[in-house]
């Protein structure tokens, strides 16, 4: 099931909503309370809860999705933590050295948009750089999780843009602040549940960018995969329903190309994941 929250484009203020792609014109709406957040952890835990979604899903009325405005599948989660140098050419573009262990840094709440939204750079930043990458979705507490088990605590499947300001990414001793920056995590469009991706460590990734292809490659080339990233996250932070890991970008970022691609005012990008779909997102300039 591909999983989204939205709002009516006749009125933009009203709180968001839950709702179910059935292809790529038309939607159903969940009769749910709360957020998707909220969603994940009684779908994780109760059967019935999973059961009336799944029947509300069959049952709905289908919907034009052009009626409506996706936001991030995914607005308030607790933790955001991405993985960096986690694919072998990126790590050799970056002229950095392959990571023995997983590199972690943090985004936050305040970075996610969804698709067909603005990624707004800042007057401080001229090497604004894209990467596309995939990003799965913890859906039941865990903590001291063997990879064994890892997979029982995937809940589902996402895209998500990890925008860099690399002029400040680079210049300081941490990634922290060239990575959180308003807008700077365009995620969704839908969260694609993991019952419905037969294995997430063959799917074709890829970004254009104002239509030319800039990234393309596939999750078998993660160096380290998701159940590997689970169970060592989960042996210091007790992730939580809801929480957003996101595993890496392939080759092709704009600063490892000669010359070197920046993102400007008016530029869109498409992150595109097999199973899951296509972010747009179009950057202005503050």
């Amino acid at each position: 099931m591909k999983l989204i929250q939205y709002v009516d484009k006749q009125d933009m203020s009203q709180k968001i909503r839950l709702g179910a792609l059935i292809d790529d014109n038309h939607y159903v709406a969940l009769k749910m309370e709360g957020t998707m957040r909220n969603l994940i952890s009684e779908m994780s835990s109760s059967t019935e809860v999973k059961l009336e979604v799944e029947k509300q899903f069959e049952e709905g009325k289908k919907e034009l999705l052009e009626q409506i405005h996706l936001v991030s599948p995914l607005t308030d989660p607790e933790k955001i933590i991405c993985i960096g140098l986690n694919y072998h050419d990126h790590a050799m573009e970056s002229n950095m050295a392959v990571p023995e262990i997983p590199v972690l840094f943090p985004k936050y709440p305040n970075c996610i948009i969804g698709h067909e939204e603005d990624v707004i750079i800042p007057k401080e930043v001229a090497q604004c750089d894209y990467e596309v990458e995939l990003a799965f979705v913890v859906g039941k507490t865990a903590k001291h999780v063997s990879k064994e088990e890892a997979m029982d605590y995937v809940f589902g499947y996402t895209i998500l843009n990890d925008v860099s300001a690399r002029d400040i990414q680079l210049s300081e001793a941490q990634w922290t602040r060239g990575k959180t920056i308003d807008t700077f995590a365009p995620t969704g469009p839908c969260i694609v549940t993991a019952d419905e991706i037969g294995d997430p460590h063959n799917l074709d990734i890829s970004l254009k960018l104002n239509g030319e292809v800039m990234q393309h490659s596939n999750t078998r080339e993660l160096i380290f995969n998701i159940p590997t990233l689970l169970s060592f996250l989960s042996k210091t932070i007790t992730l939580k329903p809801g929480d957003i890991i996101s595993t890496g970008t392939p080759h092709g970022v704009g600063m490892g190309r000669n010359p070197q691609v920046w993102l400007k005012e008016g530029d869109v990008t498409e992150a595109a994941i097999e199973g899951i779909g296509v972010l747009r997102n179009t950057f202005v300039s503050e």
